[in-house]
């Protein structure tokens, strides 16, 4: 398995779900700790112990969008604000894309 990157908060339950794994905590002091229910440290227990750390890692995570722009759509967008309204902010132009 290659690198899998993960944030401080995934981290942090990556360590207290191997204590609960290894007995040195309970399931409800890990819920405690990690402010979720026992049910929901049941759940990733269960994926934690049979996929290991990658488990807890999001599912769609590199995968582009289901709700992308269309490419073509993105830059007649993108050329209009730059013809009509180079000046304009951000809101504003999106005010007038509408």
């Amino acid at each position: 398995m290659g690198l899998v990157v993960m944030s401080e908060r995934k981290l942090n339950r990556i360590e207290v779900l191997s204590q609960v794994s290894q007995g040195r905590m309970t399931v409800v002091s890990a819920a405690n700790v990690l402010n979720l229910s026992r049910r929901q440290v049941h759940r990733l227990l269960k994926v934690f112990q049979i996929d290991g750390p990658a488990a807890l890692r999001h599912k769609a995570r590199d995968r582009r969008s289901n709700n992308r722009i269309d490419p073509a759509v993105r830059e007649f967008a993108l050329a209009l604000v730059k013809e009509r309204c180079a000046d304009f902010g951000p809101t504003p132009a999106a005010e007038m894309l509408l």
